[in-house]
């Protein structure tokens, strides 16, 4: 039985030359198309030849052997919707407040309505309002972090462990990076503070403890080739009880003391006070800078 309802499954020829089928191919690309037939064929034929399924169930379900091809539309377009428009709606139910798999914060109302104002036509992304000359694209959003942050200037880019990279690479390729043993963490998608470092060129020195290091530890480690210093914050963990570690402004001190440069990865990056809202402390970037 399961042989001869095998031979009814149509090809993916004879798909792609059924009226109902082949409006999918003005829709999408031709290719994409018949890959998501394939797939939906190829699921069909997994069905009827597992082994778990009995013959009287197979004779008694009907549904997985309508071969009409308006079913087998829904289903290829059920497919490609799900490839093209993988993204969707849910409901974070997680009790992690900002979560980074679940689009970390939505944006408000007023926000996604502005946005969609904006990008349901052209707009001034590069170009001077004014003049009409051609601009600079992180014009708008580096004057309003600097604006918000009291930043002198600012970039944006994909993610921490980006900016982390970036800035490695532009201060301290080839030259040694002074940090905490404490701070060497991991943070989501696997990106190991030891590695960004070895990405980006740069020479790591590790100094103190996992649990105490101390300014000194610091000082005694700068040498010729020292390209800068750097400071995580321990934003997804906590190191507690016996332990020591160094203030920024200490560090800043010393750095502006031996002219080296200090970086800060604040991690979460937070712009306004989450304690009035319930929440633990996290240091601002306001007060960081």
């Amino acid at each position: 039985m399961r042989q001869n309802i095998l031979r009814t499954i149509p090809s993916v020829n004879e798909l792609l030359e059924s009226p109902e089928i082949s409006k999918l191919t003005g829709l999408y690309p031709r290719q994409v198309v018949v890959d998501a037939i394939r797939e939906v064929l190829e699921d069909i034929r997994q069905s009827l030849t597992d082994k778990t399924v009995s013959k009287e169930d197979i004779k008694a379900s009907s549904q997985p052997f309508d071969f009409s091809p308006q079913k087998l539309h829904d289903l290829i377009q059920h497919v490609l919707q799900q490839k093209l428009c993988g993204i969707e709606h849910a409901i974070n139910a997680t009790g992690i407040i900002l979560h980074t798999g679940l689009g970390r914060a939505p944006l408000a109302e007023e926000a996604a309505n502005q946005l969609q104002n904006i990008l349901e036509s052209f707009c001034t992304l590069e170009i001077e309002k004014y003049s009409g000359k051609r601009g600079f694209r992180y014009h708008n959003i580096e004057q309003l972090i600097c604006m918000i942050t009291g930043a002198e200037s600012a970039l944006v880019v994909n993610n921490n462990a980006a900016a982390v990279l970036l800035a490695l690479d532009t201060l301290a390729r080839g030259k040694e990076v002074i940090i905490s043993r404490s701070h060497l963490v991991e943070i989501g998608g696997e990106f190991r503070m030891p590695d960004v470092m070895t990405k980006s060129g740069a020479i790591l020195v590790e100094v103190g403890t996992t649990n105490k290091t101390y300014l000194k530890d610091y000082e005694n480690a700068i040498t010729e080739n020292t390209g800068l210093i750097l400071k995580v914050h321990q934003s997804n963990f906590k190191i507690v009880g016996f332990t020591e570690a160094v203030d920024l402004k200490d560090l800043v001190s010393l750095g502006q003391t031996r002219n080296i440069p200090v970086v800060y990865d604040l991690g979460s990056g937070a712009l306004i006070e989450l304690q009035k809202y319930g929440l633990p402390y996290e240091p601002t970037v306001q007060e960081s800078i």
